[in-house]
């Protein structure tokens, strides 16, 4: 839709239009406005709570996955220092000829979470287990770096 044939000119408005329809009249998309992977990405992120755990030489990220099997899940380490933990559920089985949904309140579909794991992160020692629903992946601490020993260097008399 375009304002411009009411005689409104601003620039205003035109940031206005651009915010409610992000495409222009070619059909090309607005240079701002988020991918369709973008959204998807960030709604499967914010449907998908976690929590995390500090412990002395570990971290521990927990997060609930009701009815999914180890298959539905995927754990991956990207770019070296980034936990993925992503997956499907996927609409059950269990559906009966005849049979429709009067309320479906349990989320289907993907989702996925991003961590960026500390400096003391060891990516090799990374477990992850899913017991009664609820997944729980445990990345080992690297061990502290040892101080270094003073050096001693013998002086020689020229």
């Amino acid at each position: 839709m375009d304002i411009r044939f009411l005689g409104f000119d601003a620039p205003i408005l035109h940031a206005l239009q651009s915010m409610i329809d992000p495409e222009d009249s070619d059909g090309v998309k607005s240079a701002g406005a988020p991918t369709r992977s973008y959204v998807r990405d960030a709604r499967a992120m914010a449907a998908t709570p976690a929590d995390i755990k500090e412990y002395a030489s570990s971290y521990a990220f927990v997060i609930d996955m009701p009815g999914l099997k180890s298959g539905d899940i995927r754990v991956q380490v990207e770019d070296g220092n980034v936990l993925l933990i992503s997956g499907e559920r996927k609409r059950g089985e269990e559906e009966k000829e005849g049979a429709k949904y009067v309320r479906m309140e349990r989320r289907i579909g993907k989702f996925m979470r991003k961590f960026v794991l500390p400096e003391n992160a060891d990516t090799d020692k990374i477990a992850a287990v899913c017991q009664d629903g609820v997944l729980t992946v445990t990345v080992e601490k690297l061990p502290p770096p040892q101080p270094k020993k003073p050096r001693t260097i013998e002086v020689k008399i020229a």
